[in-house]
């Protein structure tokens, strides 16, 4: 298939009047959002159906993966696997822990030689018939267990043992109170293997926003709640997912919206975007709807069925940006963009390279199993998260950015041992003066900048600097074009 880079020129509301001469000042206080910040990541599964599909990783493809992430350093990793793929045979029913071992160790390595935390977990049960099995839990335990203790893959810090288990789509089909129990079942587990309740703490509750289950009594919102009064002493990090129209984002909402979320975290502890990606189901993105059926219609290897058709074009880059920084700004720790590459899932992880899960930055397999290169090949929103990733680190503190949001602009800074990056994206009509006033004066300062008919990179698609060495006293002036996205950082003194 020829890849389709399509730019989409979608009406968007002009929020507030600019001043006459589109003018905006943005602060960088030193009023303190989050500390200790988790980072910003992606989804890496460790590809449990490349083998089914007749091809798996190449070591010139893992060398490719490794040095495209080296360039991104992302904060933490969402790692989850399914387990009939792995230590489980669903035809005899055995349970062998080294089983498909290769690939999930080959990621798990990497994390850990780059000290990147990872959130790992498994996406159901074996089988649905066995979510309440104990020998569900014994093996996923003592594979948790062979993972971090005796395979000494330290980075794995959390652990989910349900996905989105307030969907009706999941094992436990919304039943917080069985999901509770299960927790505590695994919880007893793990005490019984010396040091692993020490070493990896839950995840949870991993749950979708703005969704609410009918057979649920809860709300996404709830689940929280309830998780953070009846089991904050199990869970080391909250986490949900998100899948927002580009409307609501794009003027603003998304934040309030994420608020009531972080409202319901304790004192203390931290909380997590653990999936994010974009969906246009609601009416006002039915012109992106519109195109993105128009892509499905007889692809080759997606029904578009668990897709986001419109990872190729430009636009995509600036909206994760801009989701990226409303959670920044709005105290969460963390956001791991799903996915990283399209061949890790098919649709129900059914094997069925027809309707594979198309939301990533590339396609790995692309030549070996899909026969088209063109697939591997980065995509253009690969540039603003790979910065994201990289100048947001672990560690970081994300600082207040004071600036008036009515004008399509939204912006980020952080500082990690006296360095400092500030990430600011229009989505506006009109491109914008920033007057960018930092906390001190900065030296070896970098620029970049993501335009639609401008952006630079290497050879290997990687983000290059505009302009470097840049000395800024107090404050920077910069023109931030309509629907482009510029980032200033010395991180890299």
């Amino acid at each position: 298939m020829k890849k389709e880079i399509v730019i989409l020129f979608v009406a968007v509301v002009f929020w507030g009047a600019c001043s006459p001469k589109n003018k905006l000042t943005v602060k960088l206080s030193s009023e303190i959002v989050s500390s200790e910040y988790i980072g910003v990541g992606v989804e890496w599964d460790p590809y449990d159906e490349a083998a089914a599909w007749g091809a798996s990783i190449s070591e010139e493809d893992w060398q490719k993966l490794f040095r495209r992430l080296d360039f991104m350093r992302p904060g933490y990793i969402r790692c989850m696997i399914n387990s009939p793929y792995r230590y489980y045979d669903s035809i005899s029913g055995v349970y062998d822990k080294t089983r498909n071992i290769e690939s999930i160790s080959r990621l798990l390595q990497y994390c850990t030689d780059r000290k990147i935390n990872v959130v790992y977990g498994e996406y159901n049960p074996p089988t649905w018939a066995m979510k309440a099995d104990e020998k569900w839990v014994n093996m996923a335990v003592d594979y948790l267990n062979y993972l971090v203790n005796d395979l000494g893959f330290s980075c794995i810090k959390y652990f989910v043992i349900f996905n989105e288990p307030d969907g009706d789509w999941a094992s436990t089909n919304g039943d917080y109170e069985f999901w509770k129990s299960m927790l505590l079942r695994f919880a007893e587990k793990m005490e019984q293997y010396p040091g692993l309740s020490e070493k990896v703490k839950f995840a949870g509750p991993d749950v979708v926003v703005n969704y609410k289950n009918p057979a649920s009594p809860y709300n996404s919102v709830e689940w929280v709640k309830q998780t953070a009064a009846e089991l904050d002493g199990y869970i080391g990090i909250y986490d949900i997912h998100a899948y927002p129209g580009q409307a609501e984002v794009r003027k603003g909402d998304y934040a309030s919206i994420l608020a009531k979320y972080k409202q319901q975290v304790p004192p203390g502890k931290k909380i997590l975007l653990g999936e994010a990606g974009f969906k246009y189901d609601k009416p006002a993105d039915s012109l992106l709807m519109k195109e993105y059926l128009r892509r499905v219609i007889d692809h080759p290897f997606t029904k578009g069925t668990d897709a986001n058709m419109l990872v190729y074009d430009y636009f995509y880059g600036l909206d994760m940006a801009l989701l990226c920084i409303e959670t920044m700004n709005g105290g969460f720790s963390g956001i791991a963009a799903w996915m990283l590459d399209d061949a890790m899932h098919s649709k129900n992880d059914s094997g069925n390279t027809t309707d594979i899960k198309l939301w990533g930055m590339w396609n790995i397999l692309g030549s070996e199993v899909f026969h088209d290169p063109s697939q591997e090949d980065v995509r253009p929103w690969y540039y603003t998260w790979s910065l994201l990733c990289r100048y947001f680190p672990s560690g970081a503190v994300i600082r207040r950015t004071i600036f008036d949001r009515t004008q399509g602009v939204y912006v980020a800074g952080s500082e990690l041992n006296g360095k400092y990056t500030l990430a600011a994206v229009n989505v506006g009509d009109k491109d914008v003066e920033l007057d960018l006033v930092f906390p001190a004066g900065l030296a070896n300062v970098s620029l970049y900048a993501y335009e639609d008919n401008q952006r630079i990179t290497d050879e290997n698609g990687y983000p290059m600097p505009t302009d470097s060495k840049i000395t800024i006293k107090d404050s920077f002036k910069i023109k931030l074009k309509r629907q482009s996205f510029q980032l200033l950082t010395n991180m890299d003194e």
